[in-house]
């Protein structure tokens, strides 16, 4: 159940036309009144004898209480209440009783037998709209300060009494939901989405890992999207605006939306941000080698993922808010970047994460320079392809914010952060899958090669794992991914490394016990801390190609394909 507080206005018989009228789409269907503040209100749709006028001057009535010169200019309060998509179609008596619930828990007319005069209107199967005149019965106004939070408050509890889908309460940091007329604008024109969420994740992406206006604004300009910046007489930029080229109104022009328009962060202000600087000397980082290519780019995104786990474990929370706002652009990156048997899912997951990276917690910017160095390196270091050494890291990339994202999301909700929450935990399932596309190739030649060790190998590394994770090890052991762990450790005996020692490292780090296979998730992170390849089959050709610099454009060209004698897939 999803009320929302319209803007209070000052004509009651104009908006009662537009509420028993077509609608500016014609998708007003069957008009009528369904609740009023005495039950005995005049219903034009239904009375040949009310017209709505009538109705308008029963409920502006109370103004005659008031001089001129003190009557409101803006009497006219405005609200609707919305079924959650799913829901069941609810009759007229059900809308009757949620509309004097909501009505009354507002302060429009709390009961006590002088509140405002107001009507509920039904046009739609799905939702209500709620007209009253600011004006009490006994001449004083009424006490709606907060009505937005009182009527969530009730629909929590309305869902309840009718069991509806428990809608997670918002705290007024989501990027603004498409209009009606919007949404009946993208139906018209045959469009998936509407330009406003269009636009929003176009320039979310944009913005993933940018250091500069003028790099934010190239990249907006070469996604197509039309621009125009507010300059003010210094010649600095203080704001700007986007449209698609496609999207006009009736005169033809282009519909142009702001940057707070789409989303809170997304204003010129809030992405300036996001270069600040921090001026604390601790948290400097030493420069960085350049990655070389998209491979190098998910290693360093893994390490700076897992930076900031440590972080959320430990951190403060406007630090913490940093750092999942960077994750953020670390996912769009990701997807913006990845081979076309990922692509989709990663997609999901970083629309999906987009509401999980904004509460009234301020993020402390500049502390998260290394997430937003990793998503600058992701978008630089061009597609990468879907096998070898690229695919490898991706999935391990994958692995690595997987734990990120479900500690967000724990991180939320023991805030009452109840939609970031929720969104968190969508773009975590989103990353299993993507997870499970990502992995099956370079998972499935560690199995193999696991399966081939000689069983006195395979005994002590079953032994190692004992040692180090005790009470895990029966649970490992017994998942499919074993050998392909028994294999990774067998890799890092090889390189020189102790794998009790990298076991008892990768287990005194972080628990592991909230991993679907924490099988898989050790070998990604011993084949991090032992600077394994990712890729076991072809790390040596691909580190060649990468040290080669095969260009972009190849890369696009070969992204999600495989090479000839690539080994098959398991099925």
């Amino acid at each position: 159940m999803i009320p929302s507080i319209h803007n209070q206005g000052g004509n009651t018989a104009r908006l009662l036309a537009y509420l028993y009228g077509p609608g500016r789409r014609e998708e007003h269907t069957d008009p009528h009144l369904v609740a009023s503040f005495d039950g005995l209100a005049p219903d034009p749709s239904r009375d040949p004898n009310a017209c709505l006028d009538d109705l308008a001057r029963l409920l502006d009535e109370p103004l005659h209480l008031l001089t001129d010169d003190t009557r409101p200019a803006t009497h006219v309060w405005h609200a609707s209440v919305r079924a959650a998509p799913g829901d069941r179609t609810l009759t007229d008596t059900e809308w009757a009783d949620i509309a004097r619930r909501v009505i009354a828990a507002t302060g429009v007319d709390p009961g006590d037998g002088a509140g405002c005069r107001w009507a509920a209107v039904r046009h739609a199967d799905d939702h209500i709209h709620l007209i009253a005149t600011l004006v009490r019965e006994d001449g004083r106004r009424p006490d709606h300060h907060r009505s937005a939070k009182r009527a969530q408050a009730e629909c929590r509890h309305i869902e309840t009494d009718y069991n509806l889908q428990r809608v997670a309460a918002g705290d007024g940091t989501a990027a603004k939901r498409p209009t009606s007329a919007e949404r009946h604008k993208a139906h018209r024109h045959n469009r998936q989405r509407t330009p406003r969420e269009e636009l929003r994740e176009t320039v979310r992406r944009s913005v993933a890992g940018a250091a500069s206006g003028e790099e934010f604004f190239g990249r907006l300009a070469a996604a197509g999207l039309l621009i125009r910046r507010r300059i003010a007489p210094s010649g600095d930029t203080l704001g700007y605006t986007v449209a698609l080229p496609d999207d006009r109104n009736g005169k033809g022009e282009p519909v142009f939306y702001s940057g707070s328009k789409l989303a809170p962060d997304l204003s010129l202000p809030r992405i300036r941000e996001r270069w600040t600087q921090p001026s604390d000397d601790a948290t400097q980082q030493p420069a960085l080698p350049p990655v070389t290519g998209p491979a190098s780019a998910r290693r360093r995104a893994t390490t700076a993922a897992w930076q900031a786990l440590l972080v959320i474990d430990h951190g403060d929370d406007g630090v913490i808010a940093a750092q999942i706002a960077a994750t953020g652009e670390v996912l769009d990156a990701l997807a913006k970047t990845s081979a076309a048997h990922t692509r989709h899912e990663l997609q999901a997951a970083a629309t999906a994460f987009e509401r999980a990276t904004r509460s009234h917690i301020r993020a402390a910017r500049g502390h998260d320079r290394a997430l937003r160095q990793a998503a600058r390196d992701l978008v630089h270091s061009g597609p990468a392809l879907g096998w070898g050494e690229d695919g490898a890291t991706t999935a391990m990339t994958i692995d690595m914010l997987f734990f990120l994202i479900t500690a967000t999301a724990h991180w939320h909700a023991k805030r009452q952060h109840a939609q970031q929450a929720e969104a968190a935990n969508q773009a975590a399932e989103h990353l299993r899958v993507a997870y499970q596309a990502a992995a099956e190739q370079p998972i499935g030649v560690l199995h193999q090669r696991g399966r081939r060790l000689a069983p006195s190998r395979q005994r002590r590394h079953s032994a190692a794992l004992r040692n180090a994770l005790a009470d895990l090890a029966d649970r490992i052991l017994a998942e499919p991914g074993w050998p392909a762990l028994a294999a990774t450790l067998a890799g890092a005996q090889t390189a020189g490394r102790s794998p009790d020692a990298l076991l008892t490292q990768a287990a005194s780090r972080r628990e592991l016990d909230t991993a679907a296979r924490i099988s898989d998730a050790l070998v990604w992170r011993l084949r991090r801390m032992a600077d394994l390849p990712a890729d076991s089959q072809d790390s040596q050709g691909q580190r060649a190609r990468e040290n080669h610099g095969v260009s972009s454009p190849e890369r696009a060209a070969q992204t999600g394909t495989r090479p000839a004698n690539s080994p098959p897939r398991r099925r």
